[in-house]
């Protein structure tokens, strides 16, 4: 889809906090905002964090033109970067000298999302902000007491209240991340505005077919870390029927992978448990469509892409009732919720879903599939060209 004749390109400005080769959910939604914009004829700009040392620098790719900034390595994260604001202000003045903008699109309240806003408001372009993040996703990576991470919660959610006020129109995934924000960052109207799926691009092609596994396999795809819980599922796999044979694929790559290695390998699990680490694109499509079942146990989930891929691949779920996760299961029709951090309850789920006839598994996962209708990608970048075109809150609220 390209920009109608009579009305003129735009030029973006998204600010990213993360993005590729960042791997997680609010990395891969930049990367597909600027390549859908791009692909509607905007002239777009991505200003991300460098992922190593060095000068700012640009670079030219397929999706946009996008600026990294000079960052420092996060000591508590293996690839989370910092963008210092005495060293970047400047930049980022220069930068929208040079750009001009028509509106920018900023990913979050901290850093390069915050000083972009700022500069935003200086000269008078609109903005629009997304919210990807909870406060609390931050605390498996501070090396503090509860107590105190529970203050730097609270003075996180003020900070994004007031950095996101000042917005135009403030969005987030799912309603239940809107009700947060409005309970604990205070912002009167937040648009509940999916990040949108491809769904068409998971399903087998015309003659296309890829082998099945030779033995009942569950799926999880994602960042390996702490708040993700894939110890849970890889405890549950451990506790299935023996008669099952159930295995689990784990694709992604992240902090914790390390301890989880020990965990299989002290369960016995080895034959079962594989990671894959990190996966191209057709690869992580491929096993969408040859998984049995699909499993998300994060607790702190604001939409969940992998799991809506997975279901967008017709593939039946088994989600924690937390966060977001419920609002994608209807249970007992494309799969189940379990109670999260419970591993027994965990692989009665599985369980259920693994001793269906094959017949039934293949009714959940075509309830999966027409469940993600709803989160079209095209739907997702028409509503923010219009918002970045001006309409407003109420425009969009049905």
């Amino acid at each position: 889809m390209t920009t109608p004749a009579d009305q003129r390109p735009l030029t973006i400005l998204i600010a990213a906090d993360t993005y590729p080769p960042d791997v997680n959910g609010a990395a891969q939604f930049g990367y597909r905002l600027a390549k859908g914009m791009t692909a509607r004829g905007h002239n777009v700009h991505v200003l991300a964090s460098r992922d190593s040392k060095g000068k700012s620098f640009t670079e030219f790719r397929e999706e946009a033109t996008v600026h990294r900034l000079r960052s420092h390595k996060a000591f508590t994260h293996e690839s989370f970067r910092l963008c210092f604001p005495w060293e970047i202000k400047k930049e980022i003045s220069l930068l929208f000298d040079r750009v001009n903008p028509d509106v920018v699109h900023i990913q979050s309240h901290y850093m390069i999302g915050e000083h972009v806003l700022y500069e935003a408001v200086k000269r008078g372009v609109r903005i629009i902000a997304t919210n990807h993040f909870m406060p609390e996703n931050l605390n498996p990576f501070l090396p503090f007491p509860q107590w105190f991470k529970d203050i730097i919660g609270r003075v996180s959610w003020k900070d994004m209240g007031k950095v996101m006020g000042q917005a135009d129109v403030v969005t987030t995934p799912t309603p239940l991340a809107a009700r947060a924000m409005h309970e604990h960052a205070f912002l009167r109207k937040v648009l509940p505005l999916s990040n949108g799926i491809d769904s068409a691009a998971y399903e087998l092609k015309p003659g296309e077919h890829i082998e099945p596994h030779p033995h009942p396999t569950v799926l999880f795809a994602g960042r390996l870390a702490e708040e993700k819980h894939v110890d849970v599922l890889i405890e549950a796999i451990g506790k299935t029927p023996p008669e099952l044979n159930v295995h689990l694929e784990i694709v992604g790559g992240g902090e914790v992978r390390s301890a989880l290695e020990d965990l299989v390998r002290r369960l016995g699990l080895t034959g079962r448990v594989k990671f894959l680490g990190l996966a191209s694109d057709e690869e992580l499509r491929t096993a969408y469509i040859r998984a049995d079942l699909f499993c998300m146990p994060g607790t702190a989930e604001l939409q969940s892409l992998v799991t809506l891929e997975a279901m967008s691949a017709s593939t039946p779920v088994v989600l924690a009732d937390a966060m977001a996760l419920p609002h994608l299961v209807r249970d007992g029709e494309n799969g189940y919720l379990f109670t999260p951090n419970d591993s027994d309850d965990l692989a009665k789920k599985i369980t259920q879903v693994l001793e269906l006839p094959k017949e039934e598994q293949r009714a959940m996962g075509r309830a999966s599939r027409q469940m993600v209708e709803p989160h079209s990608i095209q739907g997702t970048l028409q509503t923010f060209e219009d918002l970045y075109r001006g309409a407003s809150y109420e425009d969009k609220v049905v």
